[in-house]
């Protein structure tokens, strides 16, 4: 071997040992930097701010589209670290009860009134005078209208008349097929209406106190208004689900936020109008609000910072104006040419002419408490499958379910009957007021049991008959029933239910059959075919769903 190969196998073994002793050093400091940031993660420390922030269900696709945008933004806290958003949808009551548990670092909910009831349980379950209601943003805002189909306002005398809650008492009073709803007190929605109502009744627009909400003229007018309810329900996205799929035939108006009339007309061409109460107006004001708990950090108040910072951007305002709802940057005009706040998506961005003002937590408090009294009441019929295909853990959490109605049934004045059913149909507890036949009712469903064949025509038919008999026609007269199989030892067929139904509806007092398909198993068409009959909905539930499932369909009554 020449010495000229020699040095150039000695160049390539230094090298490789040169390239070696780097590729250690490069896993060494791998290995340190590892071993740091385990470090880091065991004493909280990252390189972000993660904040997770619910947000309520009716303002799903703005929200989502805006934290996408935060985030790709990558925006930092002064001391460099990123912060990240985590956006997860609930329900209102969902969200006060998950804040309170300390899920989240901040809520977005639909409206300012539910953060008085969130403060006062935080201030209870803590004993504490400090408030949990840190920071607060509004980003984007909505008033709530009652929305119409056009020929329907325009019969009332719209657009050239200003139509108030009086009118739609007036035309009610006058038209028994006309058909409205708001919301129960349970959603923002509804809650605002009922404060609305309730302003309009006292004659004022701000100061509404405790003595205006128990005045005799007040409860009087209230009472009256809500006597035309068709029947209540858990909130606006609800009733535009409805109106999706049954169109005018569900509702001739109805109490929802401005920005879903737009969303609606978007897709059917303008069909419907959003009418400001001329007695005033309530908004829904969405705010984003930080937690302030013992363990919120500096650093989250930052992150929390960066994110109500970018939602008051020009670029999220625009955002917020183009999903129709009122951008809070007051510089920025709403009936320009490409806002879709417009006459034409049936809205009006000269209105509300007046606004009215939220009052305090205790009035608030009160007016839900007086408006059980003073909503509509209802005949109620619960018709439960007790067939052998309910056996165990159905009967079990069917118990339950009917259980959890009851109990969030508040008033005694409520009229509510059981009428159970297998090869054969009995009505168990009769129809009588709350006051005297609860205890009654919660016996019979304790004590359900089930076997036989299913008589579920003839058990509806029951219930429908013994309500067109006592011919109320001040109440909700309805019919929950539930059933987990096939129609099979009815002696009444589907078509001549159906066609006794619409002529009663029609010739006496409406009555709403609500259906609930229990499991796989049930017949959904047949259900569908009675609901459908009647202007009510069927809904499906399971054994894990069922209970929640009769908390919704109690915000009905």
């Amino acid at each position: 071997m020449s010495w000229q190969d020699k040095g150039t196998r000695s160049r390539r073994s230094w090298l490789i040992i040169a390239l070696a002793l780097v590729a250690m050093s490069l896993i060494a400091c791998l290995a340190c930097w590892l071993v740091y940031q385990g470090a880091r993660r065991n004493l909280g420390v990252t390189d972000q701010v993660v904040l997770e922030i619910a947000y309520t269900p009716e303002k799903a696709e703005l929200f989502q589209e805006l934290v996408k945008r935060f985030n790709s933004a990558r925006h930092r806290t002064p001391s460099g670290r990123q912060v990240s958003v985590i956006a997860v949808q609930m329900a209102p009551d969902e969200m006060l009860e998950a804040a309170l548990g300390g899920r989240f670092q901040a809520v977005s909910a639909d409206s300012s009134v539910w953060l008085s009831q969130l403060d006062l349980e935080w201030q209870n379950e803590q004993g504490t005078e400090a408030s949990i209601i840190g920071d607060t943003t509004r980003y984007a805002v909505s008033p709530v209208v009652v929305a119409m189909w056009r020929d329907v306002a325009q019969s009332m005398g719209y657009p050239a008349k200003a139509i108030g809650w009086s009118d739609l008492l007036s035309i009610a009073r006058r038209d028994p097929d006309f058909k409205w709803s708001h919301p129960a007190t349970s959603s923002a929605s509804g809650l605002l209406a009922t404060l609305a109502a309730f302003y309009a009744g006292a004659g004022k627009t701000r100061g509404l106190t405790v003595e205006d909400a128990t005045n005799e003229a007040t409860l009087t007018y209230v009472t009256e208004l809500e006597k035309t309810v068709r029947y209540y329900g858990e909130g606006e996205l609800a009733v535009m689900e409805q109106i999706e799929n049954k169109g005018r035939s569900y509702l001739d108006a109805f109490v929802i936020e401005e920005q879903l009339v737009i969303r609606h007309n978007q897709r059917h061409e303008g069909d419907l109008v959003a009418i400001y109460p001329v007695e005033g107006t309530m908004w829904k004001d969405h705010p984003l609000v930080l937690l302030e708990r013992p363990d919120t950090t500096p650093e989250q108040r930052q992150g929390f910072r960066a994110f109500s910072d970018f939602l008051l951007s020009s670029a999220s305002q625009s955002l917020v104006l183009s999903s129709g709802y009122r951008p809070t940057d007051l510089s920025m005009p709403i009936d320009s040419a490409s806002s879709p706040i417009s006459l034409a998506n049936g809205v009006d961005p000269a209105q509300p002419k007046t606004t009215l003002q939220i009052p305090s937590p205790a009035v608030i408090s009160v007016v839900r408490d007086v408006w059980q009294y003073a909503k509509r009441k209802t005949n109620l019929f619960l018709v439960a499958d007790v067939s052998g295909s309910m056996q165990g853990e159905k009967l079990v959490q069917a118990r339950e379910a009917f259980a959890t109605f009851l109990g969030l049934i508040k008033g005694d004045q409520e009229r509510v009957g059981l009428i159970m059913f297998s090869s054969d149909v009995e009505e168990a507890v009769p129809l009588t007021e709350l006051s005297t036949n609860r205890a009654p009712l919660r016996s019979q469903i304790a004590g359900l049991t089930a076997g036989g064949d299913t008589a579920l025509l003839d058990a509806v038919s029951l219930a429908y008959e013994r309500l067109q008999t006592l011919g109320d026609r001040e109440r909700i007269n309805a019919v929950v029933v539930m059933t987990d199989g096939k129609e099979n030892n009815s002696r009444i067929r589907l078509r001549t239910l159906i066609s006794r139904m619409q002529e009663g509806n029609r010739s006496g007092v409406p009555v709403v059959v609500f259906c609930v398909a229990y499991g796989a198993d049930a017949d959904i068409d047949t259900l569908e075919s009675l609901s459908g009959a009647t202007g009510g909905q069927t809904r499906r539930g399971s054994p894990e769903t069922i209970q929640e499932l009769y908390k919704i369909l109690s915000t009905y009554f």
